[in-house]
């Protein structure tokens, strides 16, 4: 049997090849874009990903009889130490840490088979369709349905919030199959190609000038049963986990092998870096308020990865249930925000009055869109609901429609 090569040898081994093949990062990283460079950026990032799968660098995690690498947490944190300072394609951390974990744990063997190389390979983009305008928070609420057809099923209703719709390929699609059941339990997972036909894809203007959210109106799109993630009516089976995947992700935690320099817990030392760099631009560098918040950025740095790993080892050991995973989520989604917000009281003024291509400018715009990670993954507000109740076992929240079918809970609210 081969020796694995220590995550020492491998980081080693990832860093040279990186100095000689990615760009260096762009530290304007997180700004809005306009549509024609954000394509340009997204085929950059495909043939990036293309570039680190063809060097046996891509899916370090995954295992290998479907493209990956099949390794350890420690290589891939190896990686993305090797990474610091350069271009990674970011654009696939939803595809890689939320949606093909997802596939691992749920797809068929041809459904992995034919997908995750792809994706490993920066060939597919995937995106996942579960939020809709009347069901957020109560997601199992959706109205979304997917009738049978024979070995089909016929998809009607509207999806929103969907990050990167417009140049994505797939979409994990939560639909209604039984409206008879509870709500719960009369749900199924699709995938579906985006650009099927009846599937409009709807950017959405943002306050930060930006469109990367969508909205998407299924009329009719006809999907074959193979399409199925896990079992029908299973759905909602599928949902949980591919939220645990979510929460991870926006931690710092999944699978995905990039985490953009400019953000997450485990890019934080350039966090750390740019805000005493920000500090000394504008003349605060010896202010003792200002080095105060400086120390507030770098503790909450040092916190981040020594949460993880013991969450992890936590969840490991089966001491903590897989829900727990919104414990790192909460933190991480808390401490990036309040990071950003230290930036923007750091640069005061001249962070918010200078424009978005300037160094300065860069925080005010990352402070407009840093209420993202407190929603994205399941709002803050949520994942308290599921540490206290799925993790410390305090009651359940009151929830009248519990046990009744659906189609009896649309009639009330039609009342």
């Amino acid at each position: 049997m081969d020796q694995v090569e220590s995550p020492e040898a491998f980081g080693r081994r990832a860093r040279a090849w990186i100095v000689k093949n990615l760009p260096p990062a762009d530290m304007a990283g997180g700004l809005e874009v306009d549509d024609d460079a954000e394509m340009r950026m997204i085929t950059q990032a495909r043939e990036l990903q293309k570039l680190i799968f063809d060097a046996g660098f891509a899916g370090i995690r995954y295992p290998v009889e479907f493209g990956g690498q099949g390794l350890t947490r420690a290589h891939q944190l190896a990686w993305r130490e090797a990474a610091a300072g350069y271009q990674v394609p970011s654009a696939f951390n939803v595809t890689h840490g939320i949606l093909a974990p997802t596939l691992l744990d749920f797809g068929t063997e041809e459904q992995k088979t034919r997908h995750l190389p792809a994706i490993l390979s920066g060939h597919e983009l995937w995106v996942q369709f579960l939020s809709e305008p009347s069901a957020g928070s109560d997601l199992a609420g959706l109205l979304t349905r997917a009738e049978r057809d024979g070995d089909s099923f016929i998809v009607n209703g509207s999806k929103i919030w969907s990050t990167g719709a417009h140049f994505s390929d797939y979409a994990m699609v939560l639909c209604r199959t039984n409206p008879d059941a509870p709500k719960h339990g009369g749900l199924s997972m699709l995938y579906m190609p985006i650009r099927s036909r009846g599937v409009t894809v709807t950017p959405i203007k943002l306050v930060t000038g930006g469109s990367h959210f969508c909205q998407e109106f299924f009329d009719d799109v006809v999907m074959p049963e193979s399409n199925l993630i896990g079992a029908e009516n299973d759905g909602w089976r599928v949902a949980s986990a591919l939220l645990v995947h979510e929460r991870n992700m926006v931690a710092g935690n999944s699978l995905n092998d990039h985490v953009p320099a400019t953000s997450g817990d485990e890019g934080a030392a350039a966090a750390g870096k740019e805000v005493i760099e920000l500090a000394r631009a504008v003349g605060r560098s010896q202010d003792p308020c200002t080095r105060q918040l400086i120390g507030e950025v770098l503790v909450l740095q040092a916190l981040a990865d020594p949460a993880i790993a013991r969450v992890n080892a936590q969840l490991r050991a089966g001491r903590l249930p897989p829900p727990a995973s919104a414990l790192v989520k909460l933190m991480s989604s808390m401490s990036q925000y309040r990071i950003k917000e230290i930036a923007l009281e750091i640069g005061g003024t001249q962070a918010v009055l200078n424009g978005t291509g300037d160094y300065l400018g860069v925080h005010a715009q990352r402070w407009l869109a840093a209420r993202i990670g407190t929603i994205a993954g399941g709002s803050n507000e949520m994942q308290r609901n599921v540490i206290s109740e799925r993790v410390l076992g305090f009651p359940r929240e009151p929830s009248p429609d519990r046990g009744v079918p659906f189609s009896q809970v649309l009639s009330s609210r039609r009342r």
